[in-house]
């Protein structure tokens, strides 16, 4: 505990002060001064702790807080604990009381173990404990059964809980387990009925299970770096094609099943099924193939970054976190690579950005960006955008036509539930300011987490990105989802250029293709830094810093 212990005290700590006077509903702590603050004062002021009204609490990037008060429990409230890259080495039981708390992040930190009182967490739909040294997880987590999103990757656990596997968890769309060093997954993972990304590379697996091809919603997987028995499988699961992974194992599952019918008495087809492993090894050969054809894929240039991006003070009330980078030799031309770009782009919206709550993704053609760019907030009135497909007007009137699209839909369709930018327009409720991406003639080019503009909207002719992912959940969330994207176009980057011939001849009329700057027709990418400073020109954060874009992603090589 630190020394201050009235309100008096709080000169010291303005940010607390501000958010008790204020009554303010979120309060971030983060950085080198906050650091410093809690070194000399021995840990966090209490006065923190009586700040009930507040629903987001951040107190991240300071290594000199190593532990929690268990006053914590006062805040009731609080929908969203980030607690960061600090140096935690524990967390009081009395996290558990935090009922109302749906976003919990510990990571980067040095837990070795995890209260139990997390258990009790029933509104939790995301845990991250990440980059610690935890070697396993609470029993009973299985009674969070809100549980959407799990990060445990890069520590020591070796397996998961007895009750894991359970129809209870069947909202868990997302677990990333990679950096550990667990020995088995159990066949009871298709109990986890909404598992879609499912990453446990650089484990000590020996198997994996047949009844991971029954995961019926089951889309990325990674098990990269693991040893496993079926050297082919190992191979395949290399060149990280979830599609033959999952076929392959589907197929091994169903020769199984042919020696049982044996063992019964029934004769097996030896022609179907010798049929089935050639097709099975067929696509194993293509797949190794197209592991030697493209070995690098992602470069990062030492040069200054060529566009920095200023933040206002006024987006940490709003939606705080901003990373940004350019990304260079992305092949959006060939066939449909555009098309598979945006699709894959939707997913990660929907799978890893739990459908734009937690993070949104923004992409732009750089050859239309106007620098300086600014991240800053407007009044609903004053903000205006010309969104993707629509003329300019402000948000106020984009959100009502938006409204009013939706309900005309749901009369001709006759159902309640409606696709499109409708279903993130409650992100935004109760917001006073928005937050958005402004050019250096004032437009503005994006409406997080609804829209981009067509100003800078990316076409097949597009030979240079700018991607952009905001949060109000925290940095690394915002770090995460940015390595997931990149990962992502290294991949479809790939198959683009395996693909190239057929692509060059799909009728599409694209004509000669010419390579983009660098390195478009081997496949390979050229990532770009992009710095965010604050109003001042202080350095707020690095994207890609050298901690990002780690040697779990599949298929790139960084170069520094």
């Amino acid at each position: 505990m630190c020394s201050c212990s009235s309100m008096d005290d709080m000169e010291n700590w303005p940010e607390i002060e501000k958010a008790a006077t204020g009554k303010r509903r979120e309060l971030v702590l983060q950085g080198q001064a906050v650091d410093e603050r809690i070194s000399s004062n021995g840990g966090l002021c209490p006065a923190i702790y009586s700040l009930t009204l507040l629903n987001y609490l951040e107190v991240s990037q300071c290594p000199s807080l190593t532990e929690i008060h268990e006053d914590i429990q006062h805040l009731t409230n609080l929908t969203s604990l980030i607690l960061c890259r600090n140096k935690l080495a524990s967390v009081p039981n009395v996290v558990g009381h935090l009922k109302s708390l749906k976003v919990l992040d510990l990571s980067a930190n040095n837990l070795s173990v995890l209260p139990e009182g997390i258990t009790e967490l029933k509104e939790l739909t995301t845990l991250n404990v990440s980059c610690n040294n935890l070697e396993f997880l609470p029993e009973g987590l299985s009674k969070c059964t809100k549980l959407s999103y799990i990060n445990i990757s890069k520590n020591r656990i070796t397996d998961f809980p007895s009750d894991f596997y359970s129809e209870r968890l069947d909202l868990l769309s997302t677990l990333v387990a990679y950096d550990n060093s667990i020995e088995k997954l159990s066949g009871d993972v298709l109990k986890l009925a909404a598992i879609k990304v499912l990453d446990l590379s650089n484990n000590k697996l020996s198997d994996i299970p047949f009844a991971l091809s029954d995961c019926a919603k089951l889309k990325e997987i990674n098990f990269k770096g693991n040893k496993l028995n079926d050297k082919r499988l190992e191979k395949m699961v290399n060149g990280c094609q979830t599609k033959s992974i999952l076929d392959y194992l589907r197929a091994k599952g169903r020769q199984g099943d042919d020696g049982g019918d044996a063992d019964k008495g029934r004769n097996a087809d030896k022609g179907k099924r010798q049929q089935r492993k050639k097709k099975v090894a067929d696509e194993q050969d293509e797949v190794e193939e197209l592991n030697k054809m493209v070995v690098r894929v992602l470069h990062f240039s030492d040069a200054p970054a060529a566009l920095t991006v200023k933040v206002s003070a006024e987006v940490k009330d709003v939606r705080p976190y901003l990373v940004c980078c350019l990304v260079r030799g992305m092949n959006l031309k060939s066939g449909n690579a555009l098309k598979r770009f945006l699709v894959a782009q939707t997913k990660l919206h929907d799978d890893l950005c739990d459908r734009r709550t937690i993070a949104t993704i923004a992409t732009h053609d750089v050859q239309l960006l106007k620098a300086p760019l600014t991240y800053d907030v407007k009044p609903p009135t004053e903000l205006k955008i010309a969104s993707l497909g629509r003329k300019e007007m402000t948000a106020v009137e984009l959100i009502r036509h938006i409204q009013l699209e939706a309900d005309e839909l749901r009369k001709q369709k006759k159902r309640q539930n409606v696709t499109g930018l409708h279903k993130y327009l409650q992100i935004l409720k109760g917001k006073a300011l928005y937050p958005c991406l402004v050019d250096g003639e004032g437009h503005v080019i994006s409406f997080p987490p609804i829209t981009n503009s067509e100003k800078t909207k990316i076409r097949k002719t597009t030979k240079e990105l700018f991607l952009e992912v905001t949060s109000a959940t925290s940095l690394q969330t915002c770090k995460d989802v940015m390595d997931a994207l990149i990962a992502k176009m290294a991949e479809l980057n790939k198959f683009t250029a395996e693909h190239k011939e057929e692509a060059g001849s799909d009728g599409e009329g694209d004509g000669p293709q010419e390579p983009a700057a660098g390195c478009e027709g081997s496949g390979e990418l050229i990532v770009q830094q992009v710095r965010t400073v604050d109003q001042d020109g202080n350095l707020k954060v690095v994207y890609p810093s050298k901690t990002d874009l780690s040697n779990e992603i599949g298929n790139l090589t960084v170069i520094w």
